[in-house]
């Protein structure tokens, strides 16, 4: 017995120390923590229950015969994170740079199916060189294997991904189908060909920050949600958003005390909507007004900033919201507004989270660029998400809503539930301007005659009576009772049950 435990205390040791003293202290010449040190700041203090910290690899090639750590490169197992459960994979580059095995893969998928039985979140901390090649395409299958464990997840459990070091080649498509990436600040990247394959077949130069950093997939790709400035700060984060979460599908959106009350008014927001129709305002500032104690996460800050998305809590309940922008392209939809937000309301919808919708948009971006970029597929995405979603939906029409953009963003046409309007809401199919210029054409060169009948049309449509005098619109509220009217319209929805048309699964435009 004694033999035993001196030898399970030995492999323990080893287990725990992955790739050696050196190989530690490289990761954190990086600015990198370890596996280990990321799951200690991740959890509950105490928390942790590890699997499989025994498992080695099985590759006899290539001299891998003796090389072999407990492990195998990756930690796993489950935990709390805020006294909720929480299954964790988190890549240890120390050990092998990282690299995915068949027996990582193995450790990975097994974490996933228990997730998904009982019902609780996974993260992935991923820190890994890609497949390792000396198990060729053992590897590869292992990767496919971890790949399958993320569709079946999909709509199950929540599935967050953090990027705390490489993550190239096929290792991406993992995170790709997560519900969220999160990345580092300069420490991590992500791309499916590095920059010498990049320069081999296309010529361009390009460094690896450039190609798949935090700021390039914040701004310009849309593939990082949100990206932070160290390991810590990420986690520590981490640890904020799953607050917002629900531990899977079974259950409904998660609830918290608060001292905001429900009923509160907020004069400021009558004067938020400038005079002038033409005036950008600030979205956000309404955001943060309605929310309870103003704490809102904003998901892709930094990506098709014309369409706000995000969480925030509505009488102690999560609510995801979504608000045109009108200080960016005028609010205006275009592809990666309508992706970043057709994406962000099927995950609402796939975990029972109520949408709040706050609505300026004068349309849809015109141009070549969108026209050939399929903007009639990609905005149809959007149409589709919203038209789909059965959770309760409440929007809030606060100046243009025009034509089929109108229709897009939670209409009652696509199943609203509740439909507000702020006195300085126009619904129409154009603005004034416009639609007197294609009515009115024939008198377009006489300036007092069109003046007066873009005057006429203001008059007439500009305003949210027609919509409402048709149903369209439940209410047309007072901004300041914004946030009352919303608590109220949700406490009554909290039992809505809907559901759509039996179905295999729908075909999304894609």
């Amino acid at each position: 017995m004694r033999e035993i435990v001196e030898q399970l205390d030995r492999k323990r040791k080893a287990a725990e120390l992955g790739g050696g003293h050196r190989r530690i202290q490289s990761q954190h010449k990086k600015g990198r923590l370890t596996a280990r040190e990321r799951i200690e700041l991740l959890f509950d203090e105490g928390s942790f229950e590890e699997w499989d910290m025994f498992v080695e690899h099985r590759c006899h090639d290539f001299g891998m015969a003796s090389s072999k750590i407990p492990g195998d490169g990756v930690v796993t197992g489950y935990g709390t994170v805020n006294g909720r459960p929480v299954f964790l994979f988190s890549q240890d580059f120390t050990v092998f740079g990282g690299s995915l095995s068949e027996a990582h893969a193995e450790k990975i998928c097994k974490i996933m199916d228990m997730a998904i039985k009982v019902g609780a979140p996974v993260v992935g901390l991923n820190d890994s060189g890609g497949a390792r090649i000396q198990e060729g395409v053992a590897s590869l299958g292992g990767y496919a294997d971890v790949f399958l464990r993320n569709v079946l997840a999909s709509g199950v459990v929540p599935q967050i991904s953090v990027i705390m070091g490489p993550c190239a080649g096929g290792a991406v498509y993992s995170p790709a189908m997560t519900d969220f990436i999160f990345m580092v600040e300069d420490s991590s990247y992500m791309f499916v060909t590095g920059p010498d394959v990049v320069k081999t077949v296309t010529h361009e130069e390009v460094t690896h920050e450039d190609l798949g950093g935090a700021s390039a997939h914040n701004t310009k790709s849309g593939v990082c949600h949100r990206s932070f400035g160290n390991d810590v700060d990420a986690l520590l984060n981490l640890r904020h958003f799953l607050n917002y979460l629900p531990l899977s599908n079974r259950e409904m959106s998660p609830t918290r005390p608060t001292w905001d009350a429900p009923d509160r008014t907020e004069d400021s927001l009558d004067t938020l909507v400038p005079a002038n129709p033409n005036t950008p305002y600030d979205m956000s500032e309404l955001v943060h007004k309605v929310v309870d104690e103003g704490e809102f996460f904003e998901i892709q800050p930094s990506f098709a900033r014309n369409i706000i998305v995000g969480f925030g809590r509505m009488n102690g309940r999560t609510v995801g919201i979504v608000a045109n922008q009108p200080l960016v392209l005028a609010g205006c939809l275009d592809i990666d507004s309508s992706i970043k937000a057709g994406r962000f309301v099927r995950f609402c919808d796939c975990f029972n989270i109520p949408i709040v919708t706050f609505v300026d948009v004068p349309g849809f971006l015109p141009g070549t660029a969108q026209e050939f970029g399929g903007i009639i597929k990609h905005g149809a995405k959007l149409l589709f998400a919203y038209s789909e979603a059965t959770v309760p939906k409440v929007t809030v029409i606060t100046r243009k809503a025009y034509g089929g953009a109108y229709d897009v963003m939670s209409s009652k046409h696509l199943r609203g539930d509740v439909n507000f309007a702020w006195p300085t809401a126009e619904i129409a199919v154009m603005g004034p301007k416009g639609a007197v210029e294609i009515i009115f054409r024939s008198e377009i060169g006489d300036a007092e005659k069109i003046a007066a009948r873009t005057e006429d049309y203001r008059r007439k449509f500009a305003n949210p009576f027609v919509a409402g005098s048709r149903g369209y619109i439940d209410d047309v509220i007072m901004p300041s009772q914004t946030r009352q009217r919303i608590n109220r319209s949700l406490d009554m929805l909290r039992d809505k049950r809907l559901e759509n048309p039996p179905k295999k699964h729908d075909n999304i435009p894609l």
